[in-house]
């Protein structure tokens, strides 16, 4: 029903199924930054029962409501609220987690690091960020640097972020009493090789025929 983000979605599939099924508890938070990406948490979503997907209220952002915590998909907005909702946690003395999801076209907003300084400051070991680095803004390549993390005194870690048991492991580890990122490393578009890699298809749906083969592929 007209165009999506459907390749922005299939590069944090991973990142999104291992935080809703195997690192957030009933109490922890995930907040998707990546609002464009919301077809994966959609996805994940009603596989766990929590939603139904084709339910007219989830549209091509996602709004608050339901699991959905926040109103998200402004770029560089996202870091923000998980920031004030780690620290929120933080002063009420719980151990409650805020999981966050960003893309690295969101790593090139001023207001991202002004809130990854301020994480920083405050000692928010409760706020874990992966970054979906699909090395793409929208339809332009970028590159991420990690070391952007390190400068702001954040814990980091990077891994293939298609790579499930890698990033479970590098989670665990993770050191206690400040703000940690795990940069994955994705592929725009895995999961159906024509849009691998291909920047067109940053916004834009499948036809009949491309559905068919794409779900042969995953079938």
């Amino acid at each position: 029903r007209g165009p999506s983000h459907v390749a922005p979605a299939f590069s944090s599939l991973e990142i999104v199924d291992l935080i809703y099924y195997e690192l957030k508890r009933p109490q922890d938070v995930l907040l998707l930054s990546k609002g464009h990406g919301c077809l994966a948490q959609y996805v994940v979503l009603e596989s766990l029962g929590l939603i139904k997907a084709d339910d007219p209220h989830f549209g091509g952002h996602p709004d608050r409501g339901g699991p959905i915590e926040a109103s998200t998909g402004s770029l560089g907005h996202g870091l923000g609220i998980a920031v004030g909702m780690a620290y929120a946690e933080y002063l009420k003395g719980t151990d409650n987690r805020i999981y966050c999801v960003v893309s690295d076209g969101e790593l090139q907003e001023g207001s991202t690091w002004e809130a990854a300084r301020l994480a920083a400051q405050l000692k928010l070991g409760n706020l874990i960020v992966f970054v979906d680095a699909n090395r793409y803004g929208g339809m332009e390549r970028i590159e991420v640097s990690d070391t952007l993390f390190m400068a702001a005194n954040w814990a980091l870690r990077s891994a293939d972020g298609h790579d499930a048991d890698v990033m479970r492991g590098l989670i665990k580890i993770r050191p206690s009493g400040m703000p940690y990122v795990l940069v994955g490393h994705t592929i725009k578009g895995k999961g159906a090789a024509f849009m691998l890699d291909k920047p067109i298809w940053h916004y834009k749906s499948p036809n009949k025929e491309e559905l068919e083969i794409a779900m042969a592929e995953n079938a």
